[in-house]
């Protein structure tokens, strides 16, 4: 058992007092096999009118924070203990037929999957001919060496930079550049499998970079990386930033069809454009050694 504790940040600040309208958090992790919630608690300064709790269309725990009292600094800090216990790497038990690419998504599957398999920009057709550089031409592909080159072409092929803006870049933008952030090359990702014909989903979470690896691409911010469908496998996770295969330091929180649904914060304030001066954010995932660590 590997018990992790996270603790995530976040402050506006504002000129002089706003008034807050509905803020949207995306911040407590899924429940799955490989980690299990422990504890959560979640400290919003100042003190909001009210918190409810709701699941969006893909199963993601949302808080949503509404206000009755302006303020300068709006302060978000979400702390919590996880017990996550990924296997070291991925099994890929892939169904037999689908264990060389292409193959087809049994009609199911297909129709549940349609909407994920779907291009966000089908006109980048720069995309699709970088895509088929991971298909053997002369033939069948192995689809889990097709996708684990493809991981880690993007790691090792492209320069990682944080950028503090929302939003994400086009993902023709980022292969013309080889430069973006970890939700640009989640993006690029997700668009080159789906003109493979693959499903697809965004994921929006925390890192851990323990000692044994260095730094990890993307620690001490939110993280962003992609899930594949795989008959018999279920959804995978592919990590380009840091070419990780599996769930191994990545701790998963929401997931959806494409980045602009898996926003971490998001909200209104009611004021002059001029009065919001800036963000920080700041997340801290570390081993906990000792009960006493996860309760302080």
């Amino acid at each position: 058992m590997t018990l992790l504790q996270v603790r995530h940040e976040t402050v506006y600040r504002y000129g002089q007092p706003v008034q807050f309208g509905e803020h949207r958090l995306l911040v407590r992790p899924r429940d799955s096999m490989e980690q299990t919630l422990q504890s959560f608690a979640l400290r919003i300064t100042p003190e909001p009118a009210g918190v409810r709790w709701i699941h969006d269309v893909f199963g993601n725990g949302i808080a949503l924070a509404r206000f009755d009292q302006p303020a300068d600094e709006l302060r978000i800090v979400a702390s919590m203990v996880l017990d996550h216990d990924p296997a070291t790497t991925p099994d890929f038990e892939i169904d037999k037929r689908a264990k060389l690419y292409p193959f087809d998504y049994a009609t199911a599957d297909a129709l549940d999957l349609g909407p994920t398999s779907q291009r966000q920009f089908p006109e980048e057709t720069a995309v699709d001919r970088w895509a088929q550089r991971f298909v053997d031409a002369r033939g069948s592909t192995s689809t889990g060496h097709l996708l684990m080159t493809m991981t880690y072409a993007i790691k090792e092929g492209f320069t990682y930079l944080r950028r503090t803006e929302p939003g994400t870049q086009r993902p023709s933008v980022t292969l013309s550049s080889r430069r973006g952030t970890c939700r640009d090359f989640a993006l690029l990702m997700m668009e080159a499998v789906r003109s493979l014909g693959f499903a697809a989903r965004f994921v929006s979470g925390y890192l851990y970079s323990p000692a044994r690896d260095g730094n990890h691409r993307g620690g001490g911010a939110t993280h962003a990386w992609c899930q594949v469908f795989l008959p018999g496998a279920g959804w995978v996770e592919f990590d380009p930033t840091n070419g990780i295969i599996g769930t191994r330091d990545l701790i998963r929180v929401g997931v959806a069809r494409e980045p602009g649904q898996a926003i971490p914060i998001s909200g209104t304030y009611t004021g002059a454009k001029a009065d919001y001066l800036g963000m920080d954010v700041e997340v801290k995932v570390g081993r906990v050694v000792s009960l006493q660590d996860s309760m302080g």
